[in-house]
């Protein structure tokens, strides 16, 4: 029986909990159920697989490396999976380079097959690793998706740094990746409806929002703890104010 992650709050209270026991909530699930079973199979079986064609006809496998990412809902797209992991990842024309959501070329580095790299035990427990979190998150999301939300955003952001060098291409990045361009919605109070308005045009809205909002229009400053905390309380402050029951449900909580 897998363990189930325990928020007993809603909003940035329930965060500063999860936080509190986060190693610990990890622990128990990394150890239980199916994350533990995968992980196993991942770390026993990778080394024996030559290509990106061998990997995506084992499921099993292929599942672990998308989720390791974030990309599980490509699991039937397996076409498109070998031919992303089959790009050299420093060729800005191959399919990894072309695509704006970076995990895809994060996952095809880390996998370097494209790249003639094999695969050495540190990238493997690094996504295994990976694996673990993305589905702890996974977990929690049916507790409070909000909260996946932002326990997601470091590690994304931090995909988001090193994979791209100029400031506009981070947050080009920034818009391709769906669950990190939703907390900066949020935190910016952007209306549903502004992803349809010409890219350019998102592009400088989110840093002049940005810089009005939190203090700097720099993707990479929210990858330390004090831009990065900044960000979250605004996203969970906006995100409640969007959901009133959930405010008014954590006001009973707190008063029983």
């Amino acid at each position: 029986m897998s363990f189930q992650p325990v928020v007993p709050l809603s909003g940035y209270g329930g965060w500063v909990f999860l936080n509190r026991t986060l190693d610990q909530q990890k622990d128990a699930f990394t150890q239980s159920g199916e994350a533990a079973r995968n992980s196993a199979y991942f770390s026993e079986t990778i080394n024996q697989v030559e290509s990106a064609k061998e990997l995506v006809s084992d499921r099993r496998l292929m599942s672990v490396a998308l989720e390791a990412f974030g990309l599980g809902d490509d699991i039937n797209a397996k076409a498109f999976v070998r031919k992303v992991l089959e790009s050299p990842t420093g060729d800005r024309e191959a399919l990894a380079g072309k695509l704006s959501d970076k995990r895809y070329a994060a996952m095809a580095k880390a996998l370097g097959f494209g790249d003639g790299k094999p695969l050495t035990n540190d990238r493997v427990a690094d996504i295994v690793a990976r694996y673990q979190d993305r589905s702890f998150e996974a977990a929690l999301g049916e507790v409070d998706n909000t909260m996946r939300m932002a326990l997601n955003l470091g590690s994304a952001l931090q995909d988001i740094d090193s994979s791209v060098t100029s400031g506009d291409g981070k947050w080009f990045a920034v818009m391709g990746n769906p669950a990190v361009r939703k907390v900066f919605e949020t935190a910016l109070g952007f209306p549903t409806s502004f992803g349809a308005l010409d890219i350019d045009q998102q592009l400088e809205q989110f840093k002049e929002r940005s810089e009005r909002v939190l203090g700097t229009s720099d993707v990479a400053q929210f990858l330390a703890p004090e831009g990065q905390e900044k960000l979250l309380r605004m996203f969970f402050v906006r995100s409640e104010m969007a959901n009133p029951s959930a405010v008014q449900s954590h006001i009973l909580t707190l008063l029983r």
